[in-house]
């Protein structure tokens, strides 16, 4: 336990030391894949994304994805530290992607350096360092799905503080366009697009989808933007205006969008639909393994690459959710050895048993 947790860290500083930003992840890539060849763990890669099986991979059985990313955002300016500069101070570890998600990743890939050799296994374990998590791109987890071997769960390692996320939240980003008349103000012609975007833009605000997730709560809908206009004597023929839609397990994005569409008058373009909400059921066994360590559950608000994942999956990991995307990120180091500790009697209790 003591040899996984210094190489995740030193793993971590490593990759910490190298930007990897959204779509500039090849150098992490290379990290990572040097890391895992160094334990003579062999390694598949399609552009910035890493995989890798356990030695004794069976087709004949269940296969267990470890999944958590290695891009990270920009910094922003309120850094007072060299964000690229791994520093440990008073056992934090400072530095950009530390805990979005360097932590999360380094102890699955430890988790996973673990169970590599064993024999007898009940499952197959897949490794997936993968890239463009922040942007939700398609030349992340997406572009692996038909290359990876079949899966039948997955852990996707995000900061949860070890809580085991068993619901998440999709996302849905909406176009609307209320179409009108022109005409000129000062007359009473045509029919002002910006009147029929309010009518819309009320019922956002106040429609209520009548089953509420008992994880995720209610479908959330919020009008997040809105363009309408060209000067002040002409009446617009034409209003903009983009609506963040945040699905839950009771309906999925495709339900909510016929919903909607039956109800406001405005054209509706959806930017994408794949990002749908993720669940495990209560029941599955590394739940159960999770509730017999005492680990505590919840739904999640945020997004992560669960949303394009087919399969039950289990979001959780080191670090807390907070501190992402904020200036002098950190991870606490024993939050890295804890999770290391959890991960593997997390999942013993399933591929052992």
């Amino acid at each position: 336990m003591s040899e996984l947790f210094t190489d995740a860290t030193e793993l971590l500083k490593r990759l910490i030391a190298t930007p990897s930003l959204s779509r500039e992840e090849d150098q992490t890539g290379d990290i990572i894949q040097q890391f895992l060849e160094d334990r003579d763990i062999p390694t598949s890669r399609h552009k910035n994304n890493i995989w890798a099986t356990n030695k004794h991979f069976d087709p004949e059985k269940p296969t267990i994805l470890l999944n958590s990313h290695h891009d990270t955002v920009k910094p922003n300016s309120g850094y007072t530290k060299d964000p690229f500069t791994p520093q440990v101070e008073d056992g934090k570890l400072f530095g950009l992607g530390s805990n979005d998600a360097g932590g999360p990743l380094t102890t699955l890939i430890a988790t996973f350096v673990h169970f590599y050799p064993q024999k007898n296994l009940n499952y197959n374990f897949v490794l997936a360092p993968t890239a463009e998590e922040e942007i939700s791109g398609d030349d992340g987890i997406v572009s692996i799905l038909d290359k990876i071997p079949d899966i039948d769960f997955a852990i996707v390692g995000e900061p949860t503080q070890m809580r085991m996320a068993v619901a998440e939240k999709g996302l849905m980003v909406l176009e609307c366009t209320a179409k009108g008349i022109s005409g000129h103000a000062a007359r009473d012609e045509g029919k002002n697009a910006i009147y029929i975007a309010m009518d819309d833009v009320n019922w956002f605000k106040n429609y209520r989808f009548e089953e509420v997730s008992e994880t995720l709560g209610p479908v959330k809908m919020t009008v997040t933007e809105i363009q309408a206009g060209s000067q002040h004597n002409v009446v617009p023929d034409t209003c903009t205006f983009t609506v963040d839609i945040r699905s839950t397990d009771v309906y999925d994005n495709a339900q909510i969008l016929e919903t909607l569409k039956e109800n406001i008058e405005s054209e509706v373009t959806a930017r994408s639909i794949r990002l749908n909400p993720s669940f495990i059921p209560l029941d599955h066994p590394i739940v159960q393994s999770g509730d017999k360590l005492g680990l505590a559950k919840y739904g999640s608000p945020t997004l992560s690459d669960q949303s394009v994942l087919s399969v039950p999956s289990l979001k959780m990991g080191p670090g807390k959710s907070a501190r992402s995307h904020t200036a002098d990120e950190f991870i606490k180091l024993e939050e890295i050895e804890e999770a290391i500790d959890i991960y593997i009697k997390l999942l013993d209790a399933v591929v052992n048993k």
